[in-house]
């Protein structure tokens, strides 16, 4: 599978979106993301975050909307005319907001679903199984239970698990710690990023905690109103009085010592 010229797997230019024909959504984005990075996107509700991860997915007509202007492209493959299957099928995979299971189905089933989206066959969906079991051990002993009885951290667990069942070059997430305790959030990311390290997994997280975001990721780019307005690395973002102010909160700083007596 190929690449752009400079490394990147996934390239964004001036992109605009709207919705119903009219309300704009998107009114000038650009992102890169390179082959190994986690990239994360940065902003605050309706800033755009959640359109954008459709537009990269293909998903837009879907939900009435559809790019006006600008350019996606994965892999030397133009999004907009990629049927969404066919990106999944080409390594482009995603986890949707809001914890998205067959609520009918078992754990195991949906796992398998991921799967069969990508056309593995029987021998590489019992491999990947128990390799998706190795990274989530509770969802072992809920592999029986419908999805719609299994915590709303084990549901998370669930779709991550199903997305990397179809073995994503590129996995984009879309505020994957919504509604989860801080434990189940930190073992979750603890996975993400093994998974980057080890495996060279490329991940887009759009998260709706900056700290978090910025604590994990290499590079963040920071959508307003619809608009990129700053991309660096993370760990010079999180520096940045601006973004400290906006998203993170004050910084708290020691009170100065007072002056002992001779």
């Amino acid at each position: 599978m190929t690449s752009d010229r400079d490394g990147s797997l996934l390239r964004v230019e001036a992109l605009e979106a709207v919705y119903g024909g009219a309300v704009q959504a998107l009114s000038g984005v650009d992102l890169v993301v390179r082959e190994g990075e986690i990239v994360a996107l940065v902003g605050a509700n309706g800033a755009g975050k959640t359109t954008l991860l459709r537009a990269i997915s293909n998903l837009l007509p879907a939900t009435r909307g559809q790019i006006r202007a600008g350019r996606i492209a994965y892999a030397g493959r133009d999004v907009s005319r990629t049927r969404t299957d066919a990106l999944v099928r080409a390594g482009l995979v995603g986890v949707l907001e809001g914890r998205h299971c067959f609520r009918a189905l078992t754990v195991e089933e949906n796992l398998i679903a991921g799967g069969l989206g990508r056309g593995s066959g029987r021998a590489d969906l019992r491999a990947d199984l128990e390799w998706v079991y190795a990274l989530f051990p509770r969802l072992t002993e809920k592999r029986r239970l419908p999805a719609g009885l299994i915590s709303g951290g084990e549901q998370q667990m669930t779709a991550i698990g199903r997305a990397l069942m179809g073995r994503p070059r590129l996995l984009v997430l879309d505020e994957p710690s919504m509604g989860l305790a801080p434990k189940v959030t930190a073992e979750i990311y603890r996975v993400l990023v093994d998974l980057n390290r080890e495996r060279g997994l490329t991940l887009l997280i759009a998260e709706q905690s900056v700290t978090l975001a910025l604590r994990h990721a290499h590079r963040s780019v920071v959508l307003e109103n619809g608009l990129s307005v700053l991309e660096g690395g993370a760990e010079t973002l999180r520096a940045r009085d601006d973004i400290q102010r906006f998203y993170l909160g004050p910084r708290v700083t020691a009170p100065a010592r007072e002056r002992q007596p001779a």
